[in-house]
């Protein structure tokens, strides 16, 4: 069986494929481990996962301003030797990287130590780091329709966002239940990404009001960097309580968006990718600082595929409110939607991902296997 190194640490949208395909590789046979940041979020989304081995590396996104990006480049030479070691230790018969900052030392290290590497992107516009390193990869994952400049196409293949077997469609007052909560109406998801939103935070409580007249009740994955937020409440005419719920965290999020009638959300390709194994109809509201504009090109393929809808944040506070109360109503759009993903989501992109990493250790294994053959 082979031995697999995976960068996926970073954001939640790095570490939850990442988690997502190791999970089946390991039931296999194989013997993985997961390389992650020392950032919050990453900490508290590996908890649940005591069954899976993670080690904290160092490294930190090239942002902000030059003292800040002076840090990111020395935590970059920090992460390369930190790699060496590891490929030195773990001997791995393949790397597996999944973007972001914690990828470019990995990958530098496997291709000086001859270690084949192959790299998931998740998102409708090719980050930074996958721009740098794609040359080197034996394997480049991309979503469906997305293609990179200077890479062979039969090194491609585009086999969509590997979400966690826990992420998966609950039926609506199923999950409402095990969620303990008690929705009167209408029912509308707010979630921020693994970082939280605080423009979205900020619309909930503005709204509410509005949002309880028409006997909508929220819940708000707030984010655990903002400011803890308490939860609002309203009796309508028929004596219910409409309630706006904040936490900054959750592990249950099948559960959450599952019980949605309509999603409020970043754009975040992981994001899309549970909403739409969860088949939620959504809104989307891309982060309008994210990196090379990635969650803009996200949130477009996702309505293109009328899968869903988007709204630019500047937009928020004059026609969000109108949209949201539009749409929750609207039930022949929303089943548009819910059967659009569906078809979306016709095939488990992480069993085609670790079929593929299989198939290419074995290769790997075969050459190994001709080299120490001796010559006649």
């Amino acid at each position: 069986m082979s031995n697999i190194l995976i960068a996926c640490g970073g954001t939640g949208g790095h570490l939850a494929p990442g988690i997502a395909v190791a999970e089946i590789l390991m039931e296999r046979g194989h013997g993985c481990l997961l390389l992650i940041s020392k950032k919050q979020v990453d900490s508290k989304l590996v908890e649940k996962y005591k069954h899976l081995r993670f080690e904290r590396t160092p490294g930190r996104a090239f942002a902000g301003g030059v003292t800040a990006r002076l840090g990111s480049i020395l935590s970059l030479v920090e992460g390369f030797f930190f790699s060496r070691k590891q490929i030195k230790e773990k001997r791995p018969d393949l790397v597996f990287l999944f973007g972001g900052f914690l990828s470019v030392g990995l990958c530098l290290a496997a291709k000086l130590s001859g270690i084949p590497v192959v790299l998931h992107e998740a998102n409708a516009h090719p980050g930074r780091a996958v721009r740098l390193i794609k040359r080197f990869a034996t394997r480049l994952y991309l979503p469906e329709g997305v293609q990179l400049e200077g890479v062979s196409s039969e090194q491609v293949r585009h086999y969509g966002y590997p979400v966690r077997r826990e992420i998966r469609c609950v039926p609506k007052e199923e999950a409402r239940q095990r969620l303990g909560l008690h929705v009167p109406r209408k029912f509308l998801v707010v979630i921020g990404g693994s970082q939280g939103a605080k423009a979205l935070n900020e619309w909930v409580i503005q709204n509410f009001t509005a949002l309880a007249e028409k006997n909508v009740s929220v819940y708000c994955v707030s984010g655990m960097g903002g400011v803890s937020l308490q939860d609002l409440k309203q009796v309508n005419q028929a004596g219910e309580a409409i309630t706006a719920t904040f936490v900054p965290f959750s592990d249950a999020m099948g559960e959450v968006i599952s019980a949605a009638d309509l999603v409020l959300s970043r754009a975040g390709a992981g994001s899309i990718a549970e909403i739409i194994r969860c088949r939620a109809p959504s809104i989307l509201i891309p982060y309008p600082y994210a990196a090379d504009d990635h969650q803009r090109a996200n949130a477009e393929l996702h309505a293109e595929q009328n899968a869903g809808c988007w709204m630019d944040q500047d937009l928020i506070e004059t026609e969000l409110m109108g949209e949201v109360t539009r749409l929750i109503f609207d039930e022949k759009t929303l089943a548009d939607f819910r059967s659009k993903m569906e078809q979306i989501d016709a095939y488990d992109s992480s069993k085609r991902i670790a079929d593929d990493i299989e198939t290419l250790c074995l290769e790997q294994t075969s050459i190994h296997k001709k080299e120490l053959e001796p010559s006649i």
